[in-house]
């Protein structure tokens, strides 16, 4: 099974020479400006943990509807625990997700974190698998910078004690009952900085290509899916394109599919206005407007239908 966008090795800038540390800065760069999304191996997160979080999650989600509703908290605005199957909805679509999901933050952040009891194996899973992808995400961030032009450490230090989120997303068999226009995830672009996704259970990610036709990304056992969300685009003047992507319908509508994405926020007060180094090599004029990040989180929160 071959990938459909670009693949890049993290270790080539870990533990790579300064040639391989430099390459790699230059191709996710070109891969986040060209595609805004790429393929990561070799990312030091174990393939058996990413089983042990999806086993838990299987568990989770077959739990009767009323024991996961009781760990939803609409007061939360989706941002811990669960969030019920229809809820969520795409910016500009009025038709609902086919999908539920939890959220899981950082344990020392308020409000806190929401376990369910009835999955031990769930929390340690979990917060395994948060504090690795954090680890990976504090990596790509530091790349990005350099690609920047950027202190090494900018956008990394933005996300210390930041809202990031795990989320836990359950996509069941297409109920009967579902409009004709819902899909599991309509198309969208995510709201953070970086996205890390783990390898789904099963194909359905699609990305919008200039044409207006969709392509579709492969789920490969080992690779880790990374993508620019609209802050990062918003700071870097669209220099780093926030690419329209979807999740389809399977051809089996009994089929059930699980997803790890990791959120990658700042902390609520960070100027997203456009960076005046990315402002010079995108023309010259700000195409984005100056907002906080926790300004910006607040409005798209509402308009997704979690506001």
């Amino acid at each position: 099974m071959s990938q459909t966008i670009p693949v890049l090795t993290l270790t080539d800038f870990v533990n790579g020479s300064a040639i391989q540390q430099r390459q790699f800065v230059q191709e996710l760069g070109e891969a986040l400006e060209q595609v805004g999304f790429l393929a990561l191996t070799n990312h030091g997160i174990s393939a058996e943990l990413i089983q042990a979080a999806y086993a838990a999650a299987n568990i989770l989600f077959s739990l009767p509807d009323p024991v996961k509703a009781a760990y939803e908290d609409l007061t939360l605005k989706g941002q811990r625990g669960f969030t019920a199957f229809g809820r969520e909805h795409a910016k500009s679509s009025p038709h609902p997700d086919l999908k539920e999901f939890w959220h899981i933050g950082r344990e020392t952040a308020v409000p806190g974190n929401l376990w369910p009891e009835e999955v031990p194996a769930f929390r340690p899973a979990m917060l395994t698998l948060f504090e690795q992808l954090e680890q990976c995400a504090n990596v790509l961030l530091e790349a990005c910078a350099l690609y920047l032009d950027l202190p090494r450490d900018f956008l990394r230090n933005a996300t210390i004690d930041s809202p990031t989120l795990l989320r836990v997303l359950h996509y069941p068999p297409i109920p009967a009952a579902a409009s004709p226009a819902s899909i599991r995830a309509a198309a969208h672009e995510d709201i953070n900085l970086l996205t890390i996704l783990c390898e789904a259970t099963t194909p359905g990610l699609e990305l919008l290509q200039n044409d207006g036709t969709w392509l579709p990304i492969a789920a490969i056992p080992g690779q880790l899916i990374v993508d620019t969300g609209d802050m990062l685009q918003n700071l870097t003047n669209g220099l780093f394109k926030s690419t329209t992507h979807r999740v389809t319908n399977p051809e089996n509508d009994r089929d059930r599919r699980f997803s790890l994405p990791f959120f990658i926020h700042p902390r609520p007060e960070t100027d997203l206005s456009p960076l005046p180094t990315c402002v010079a090599r995108t023309g010259g004029q700000a195409k984005f407007p100056s907002q906080t990040a926790g300004e910006y989180l607040t409005q798209r929160l509402s308009e997704i239908g979690l506001g």
